[in-house]
């Protein structure tokens, strides 16, 4: 088996040579953005790479998670693009297919993500954001239609995105769980407004969707009325494992942005700057090792719950390190220009790197939930404080 992986790693190195693109992050408007996502996309897909998690049946599908490993290793090691507006669409949106949806949808929908349609998430709403269970979009049914209207917020690229998978709530009258509905909507759809949110350092990787009277066909529905809570759950544990794994090995490659900016200057000799890059190279190292552990287990079959979560935090509080390093061995000049970065990590462009490592201390989960899956789940740590602790007054 090793020898078959490092042959297949070999190929997919030869092919990344000879395909990546070189000059991606001088995109200078959200439309060559949009355009280079596209085109990487493409690429990956014609060569059977851009989907090794899904089955054996479509292109590139089918692969062992080593294999996938191998891929997502490759592909970071090398500095290539992240696919961010096709990710909602080859996890989020496949997995959803996959698992809940119809045949017909199915065989409707899973050719045109590979072909490149581009999907979003309804979910999160203004009052509804870690806890999706008190969304308050509504949709009524008449006859064969539901008609939605609400508001979502930061949806990743909606502004971009064919299709969206689609929150509702259809009923008050049970538990709120109870109440959702899952749904497939059109973007195009009459009623359907959307509004990219500006971000600080001149992102606009989400949007708010605006929803007024939106006819959507029940045909659109996936699982039974009332069901969305469990098909969202489908949904949502479809993007841990390889992205962190990935995610993990591009910010160890990104250390060279950070010695790139101790070398041929006077902090080369500062004792202090020497002791903060060693100590963050250590720290960076170890998540990639925890990640690598990690998806080890799922291999073996062992993953635990909360195991995740391990990966998630540590990772998150890494990039935070490491981009606070950043703005501090750049001075003032790291400081002065916050270009575009599309919601880029590791990117060099210190200041924006600094803003967006916030992000993922609340993306995927935030470090407070982890902590409770950890302190929960893994350790066994009561919910409610302990009668002696209230009764002491602490």
């Amino acid at each position: 088996m090793s020898d078959k992986l490092d042959q297949f790693r070999a190929e997919i190195r030869q092919w990344i040579a000879a395909n990546a693109p070189s000059d991606w992050r001088a995109a200078a408007t959200h439309e060559d953005f949009v355009a280079s996502q596209r085109g990487w996309f493409r690429k990956l897909a014609d060569a059977e790479y851009a989907v090794p998690h899904w089955p054996a049946e479509w292109p590139g599908g089918g692969r062992s998670l080593a294999e996938q490993k191998v891929i997502y290793e490759e592909l970071a090691k090398a500095d290539t693009p992240r696919l961010l507006l096709s990710f909602v669409s080859t996890y989020h949106a496949a997995a959803t297919l996959m698992e809940c949806a119809s045949a017909e949808q199915r065989d409707h929908y899973l050719p045109r993500i590979l072909q490149g349609e581009t999907w979003c998430q309804g979910f999160s709403e203004p009052n509804a954001g870690s806890d999706l269970a008190a969304i308050r979009t509504k949709a009524e049914r008449r006859g064969d239609t539901y008609v939605v209207s609400g508001q979502k917020i930061w949806s990743t690229m909606a502004q971009y995105a064919d299709m969206c998978l689609l929150l509702v709530r259809t009923s008050t009258e049970k538990a709120k769980q109870a109440g959702i509905t899952f749904l497939l909507m059109d973007m195009k759809l009459p009623g359907v407004t959307v509004r990219p949110i500006h971000q600080i350092q001149g992102d606009e990787e989400f949007a708010e969707i605006f929803l007024d009277e939106v006819e959507i066909p029940v045909s659109q529905r996936v699982g039974e009325e009332g069901a969305g809570w469990a098909v969202a759950q489908a949904t949502l544990a479809s993007e841990r494992g390889l992205t962190l794994m990935e995610l993990s090995y591009r910010m160890r490659g990104a250390m060279r942005l950070l010695t790139g900016e101790v070398a041929g200057t006077g902090l080369a000799d500062d004792r202090g700057v020497l002791r903060d890059l060693g100590a963050l190279c250590t720290r960076v190292d170890a998540v990639s090792a925890l990640a690598d552990r990690f998806l080890q287990k799922r291999m073996d079959d062992d993953e635990q719950i909360g195991d995740a979560s391990i990966v998630k935090l540590a990772y998150s509080r890494c990039l935070r390190a490491w981009a606070d390093l950043g703005v501090n061995l750049s001075g003032l000049s790291g400081q002065m220009h916050t270009p575009i970065t599309f919601g880029d990590l590791n990117s060099g462009n210190w200041m924006a790197d600094f803003m967006n490592s916030y992000a993922w201390t609340i993306a995927g989960g935030s470090d407070e939930v982890q902590r409770n899956i950890i302190a929960e789940r893994m350790l066994g740590m009561p919910r409610e404080p302990k009668t002696w602790m209230v009764e002491a007054g602490q």
